[in-house]
């Protein structure tokens, strides 16, 4: 799978959140932040990681969540890696 894939089911992902403003989903990339670009709550990013396992079919360390930065990017590495372990 790669990066972009991985976005492009991260946004999907997004559009069922509904603190997110769709608008901001137009040029998502590695480098959006989640809190300061998509104005989501920090609360929600824990909601997303679920999400995200669920639909990569991955699970994701305690650990791993609780390091996770704000950035798509950071999510994209951590589910590539997550799939990498099997």
């Amino acid at each position: 799978m790669t990066r972009q894939e991985v976005i492009d089911g991260l946004v999907e992902i997004l559009k069922t959140v509904r603190t997110i403003d769709h608008a901001k989903l137009e040029g998502i990339n590695e480098n959006t932040d989640f809190i300061t670009d998509l104005g989501t709550p920090s609360t929600e990013l824990i909601n997303i990681a679920a999400k995200a396992e669920q639909k990569f079919g991955v699970e994701f360390e305690d650990e791993d969540i609780d390091d996770l930065g704000s950035k798509v990017e950071n999510i994209v590495d951590l589910i590539l890696k997550t799939q990498a372990k099997g």
